[in-house]
C-alpha cells in the first residue's frame, strides 16, 4: 500500500476506535512519527493530509528543516531530548512533547528566554515506573505542571506517556486510563492554565486504537503509515 492509502487506513481505524468511545473522531489529530524517514517520504505524507509530523532525533530533524522536508506541517519532538541539544530544538518546533525532567525544563525555559518566544510543551509521564525510561513519574507531574506556571516562556499544552510494549491480547489500556486521570486532575489543579491544556498524546501504531478510547487527543504513528523500519546498518 502506498503512504497515502496508509494514511487512509489508518484514519478510517482513529475514527472508528472514536466512535466507539463516543467521541468525535475530529477531537484526534495524527501525528506522523517520522523517525528514519527521508524528506521525500515526510513530503508524501504531509500530501497525504498528516498535519503535524514527530521527529525523535534532533540530527535528523536539522537535516530535514534544512531540506524544507515538513512544509505545510506542524513539526513537534517527540523523542528524548537532551539538554545540550536545547539550543537546536527551542523554537525550530512547535512543540516539544517529550519535557522529561525539571532539568529539561529549565533548560527550555532559558533557550526560550534567550531569543525571546514560548515555547508549548508537553510533559512526558513513565507511567508504568520503569527503571529503563525517563520521564516525570505519576505523583510528580502536578508539581512539575505547577513549577511550569513560574516560566514565563514555556506553555504547558499537556501530557505525553509510552507505556511499555505490550505482547499478544495484552493491553495497555489501564496505563493510558491513568495517564487521562492524571490529564484531568491537572486541569483541574491549574485553573489558571486549564484552557491551554488540550493535548494528551498517546499511543502508537500497535495501540492508537485503545489510546483513543482512553482519551488520547494525538496519536503518534509512524509504521502503520510508513512500514517497518529498515534494519539498523553498521557505520
Amino acid at each position: 500500500m502506498s503512504i497515502r492509502e496508509n494514511v487512509a487506513a489508518v484514519r478510517e481505524r482513529m475514527a472508528a476506535a472514536a466512535r466507539r468511545s463516543g467521541r468525535d473522531p475530529d477531537e484526534i489529530t495524527l501525528v506522523a512519527a517520522t523517525k528514519v524517514q527521508t524528506s521525500e517520504t515526510i513530503r508524501e505524507v504531509i500530501a497525504a493530509g498528516v498535519t503535524i509530523c514527530g521527529e525523535n532525533r534532533v540530527q535528523e530533524m536539522t537535516a530535514h528543516l534544512e531540506d524544507n522536508a515538513y512544509a505545510g506541517a506542524r513539526l513537534h519532538m517527540i523523542g528524548h531530548l537532551q539538554t545540550n541539544k536545547v539550543k537546536q530544538v527551542v523554537g525550530r518546533v512547535d512543540m516539544i512533547e517529550s519535557v522529561d525532567s525539571l532539568h529539561l525544563l529549565e533548560a527550555v525555559e532559558k533557550q526560550a528566554a534567550l531569543i525571546g518566544l514560548t515555547q508549548e510543551i508537553l510533559l512526558e509521564v513513565n507511567i508504568a515506573g520503569e527503571e529503563s525510561k525517563s520521564g516525570f513519574a505519576p505523583d510528580q507531574v502536578i508539581p512539575a505542571a505547577e513549577r511550569c506556571l513560574e516560566f514565563p516562556h514555556i506553555q504547558l499544552r499537556g501530557l505525553m506517556c509510552i507505556p511499555p510494549p505490550v505482547g499478544p491480547g495484552e493491553s495497555n489500556r489501564k496505563l493510558f486510563a491513568k495517564t487521562r486521570q492524571l490529564f484531568v486532575d491537572i486541569k483541574k489543579d491549574l485553573s489558571d492554565n486549564c484552557n491551554r491544556l488540550n493535548y494528551l498524546s498517546m499511543g502508537m501504531s500497535g495501540d492508537f486504537e485503545d489510546a483513543i478510547e482512553e482519551g488520547a487527543t494525538l496519536i503518534r504513528v509512524g509504521t502503520a503509515l510508513f512500514g517497518p523500519r529498515p534494519p539498523k546498518t553498521e557505520p
